[in-house]
């Protein structure tokens, strides 16, 4: 119960470190927070030119389809590529002054947080407007998040602690977050794939996430409940072993950095 303790005691320095993460990201940019809206609409702009045309895709709503995978994987892209550096470029200050370091990589999922609940702005605005509608189910998505949010940062605390001892890290993540965009079934239908991927589909931890929120967003209903619990339970394992990992390499961080 330390660490929540101690966060609740520096939860100033927290929110001025999402905050600042937030600011950050769009600092010097004309159009600002707009960018939060833009990346995925122009995301999905090109991918739906690309499949239902040129690689004959059939999906009803396919817009809508695309947008209810794309917004939750950039929220879990934009932690772990983003956070991977963040212990790093605050060498500085973890010299000078002492604060929970597990406040970095926090701040980079909560920030990630916020743009994802303004990009669900996106979605509900498709799905209203474009023939879907919605239902009750969406009382669903602060759960999946959180659940998310708990995943994308036990992850975030085991690369951030290794990217001080080995560099080569974050471009090791931009190449697998880039193969994993095409393992999970964020442009197409998992019903496409033979039955033998599939059964492998369900070992990708996004492939769950993006199936509840596309059954709460796209088919207006709950989530799966075995595969919400599994994604549930890995969740708080992947936590653990990584804020574990993260303490231990914790040590070294003044003498790296």
């Amino acid at each position: 119960m330390g660490i929540f303790e101690e966060l609740y005691h520096y939860r100033e320095l927290l929110k001025t470190n999402i905050h600042k993460e937030i600011r950050g990201k769009y600092k010097g940019s004309f159009l600002g927070v707009l960018w939060s809206f833009l990346n995925p609409l122009l995301m999905v702009l090109v991918y739906a030119i690309v499949f239902p045309y040129i690689m004959r895709v059939q999906q009803e709503h396919y817009l809508i389809y695309l947008i209810t995978g794309i917004i939750p994987w950039i929220f879990f892209t934009t932690v772990i590529t983003t956070g991977c550096n963040c212990v790093w470029i605050n060498g500085g200050i973890i010299k000078k002054v002492y604060f929970p370091r597990e406040i970095l990589p926090i701040s980079v999922v909560g920030a990630a947080l916020v743009n994802f609940l303004i990009s669900c702005i996106i979605i509900l605005i498709f799905v209203i407007f474009g023939g879907v509608g919605i239902s009750i189910a969406l009382l669903w998505v602060p759960l999946i998040a959180l659940i998310q949010c708990m995943f994308s940062l036990g992850i975030l605390f085991i690369l951030s602690a290794i990217n001080v001892y080995i560099r080569d890290i974050e471009y090791i993540v931009a190449f697998f977050t880039n193969l994993l965009f095409y393992a999970t079934p964020i442009i197409y239908n998992v019903q496409m794939l033979p039955d033998k991927f599939r059964k492998i589909m369900n070992f990708n931890p996004m492939a769950h996430f993006i199936n509840a929120y596309r059954d709460v967003f796209y088919y207006k209903t709950s989530p799966n409940l075995s595969s919400l619990f599994f994604i549930f339970c890995l969740s708080i394992i992947v936590l653990i072993i990584g804020y574990s990992v993260f303490k231990k390499l914790e040590k070294g961080f003044a003498e790296e950095v």
